[in-house]
């Protein structure tokens, strides 16, 4: 199974997803989902009957500083996509 890694933040309205080849945001983390599904058919990352596991890491640089030793991670999503 193909694997993309992107790390994910929130801006204050939407929630960001971004790796070296795209970016991508949405208001929802289900809407992202779908969005991301959208994006890797149209980009032909994923055909017909594959599945990708997108792996989005919490990009913690956007904690406070002074909160980041009580959240060592925020927290990671992975999703799984099918074509």
């Amino acid at each position: 199974m193909k694997r993309l890694v992107f790390k994910i933040t929130h801006n204050g309205r939407e929630w960001v997803v971004r790796n070296e080849s795209m970016t991508l945001s949405s208001p929802t983390l289900d809407e992202l989902d779908i969005r991301m599904g959208e994006l890797l058919r149209e980009r032909g990352e994923i055909g017909q009957g594959e599945r990708v596991r997108v792996i989005m890491e919490f990009d913690s640089s956007s904690i406070p500083q002074w909160i980041r030793q009580y959240t060592h991670h925020y927290f990671d999503r992975v999703v799984e996509i099918e074509g």
